[in-house]
């Protein structure tokens, strides 16, 4: 039987192949030597390329802002919504988040240099329309509930309220949010919404060092001064206009008025929210104006 022959030749490459491989080597080593080449500070952009050598010092963070939100419904129903067409927020915390390391996993929906729809008509010190200008947390809660023994306000887990103090640590560190900053939605628009209502932890969270809270020798100075002589309905408004809550100065207690001491007693003094302005109310709004006004 004849052995079988085999070739050690490399097959000849025709004239077009090698103009092709050269062609490319040629782009290669260009490509090359144009990245080796480039400093550091030179960017590639599309058509043009930007020289960042140089900064500016005269400019801020865009997020100036932390809003929390419940849902008002379930897991499911919130993820339908949030991802649909009309409402989003940056991130979603569930009512049992899942771990991953130990850690809880949290739902980003919305990247944080983008503008999430979470706040609509709103305002807060010197800022309207907080969209442009903050990250919404939501946080999976049904609000006001029915009950056997009438309506109530649901509860937040702990490990959901966990997740959020880790989450919101994160947010007011990298973006150096002041504690007056960090605020409900009912604090930004309040007679329109209530979230996240009275049930929500706001001094466990300030103890986490989230968010501001009144020292409590200050409220009781001001509570023996305020039983001797409260202050006036347009000192109240002034005070809480001084705080942050959009609110003109009337001297009336108008609507207007009773909804933002309705959010201000949600946030600050959750036993009773009936926007009347007694003493224990108003020495709180003192106390936290002095301390962080």
């Amino acid at each position: 039987m004849a052995k079988p022959e085999f070739s050690n030749r490399i097959p000849r490459l025709d004239s077009d192949a090698v103009g092709r491989i050269a062609r490319l080597s040629v782009c290669v080593l260009v490509a090359w030597a144009i990245t080796a080449c480039t400093p550091a500070n030179l960017k590639q952009r599309s058509g043009y390329w930007a020289d960042q050598a140089e900064s500016a010092r005269a400019y801020n963070q865009r997020v100036r802002f932390l809003v929390m939100h419940y849902t008002g419904g379930d897991e499911p129903r919130a993820l339908k919504v949030l991802t649909g067409a009309s409402v989003s927020s940056h991130y979603l915390v569930g009512d049992h988040p899942p771990e991953h390391g130990g850690d809880p996993i949290v739902y980003q929906l919305v990247a944080e240099h983008e503008r999430a729809w979470h706040a609509g008509t709103s305002a807060w010190a010197d800022r309207t329309h907080l969209n442009d200008s903050s990250i919404g947390i939501e946080i999976v809660n049904m609000g006001p509930i029915d009950t056997a023994s009438g309506p109530a306000w649901q509860g937040f887990g702990g490990d959901q309220i966990e997740a959020v103090i880790t989450l919101a640590r994160d947010i007011i560190h990298r973006y150096d949010i002041q504690p007056v900053n960090v605020v409900g939605h009912s604090d930004i628009a309040p007679g329109r919404k209530v979230d996240p209502g009275p049930a929500f932890p706001w001094e466990l969270l300030y103890r986490h060092g989230i968010g501001a809270w009144p020292d409590a020798p200050t409220v009781e100075a001001y509570r023996q001064r305020f039983f001797r002589d409260m202050p006036s309905i347009a000192a109240i408004q002034s005070a809480l206009a001084r705080y942050g809550y959009q609110l003109p100065v009337t001297g009336e207690l108008d609507q207007r008025t009773r909804s933002v001491l309705i959010s201000f007693q949600m946030h600050f003094r959750p036993a009773r929210y009936d926007g009347i302005p007694d003493v224990d109310t108003a020495a709180r709004l003192w106390a936290l104006n002095d301390k962080y006004r």
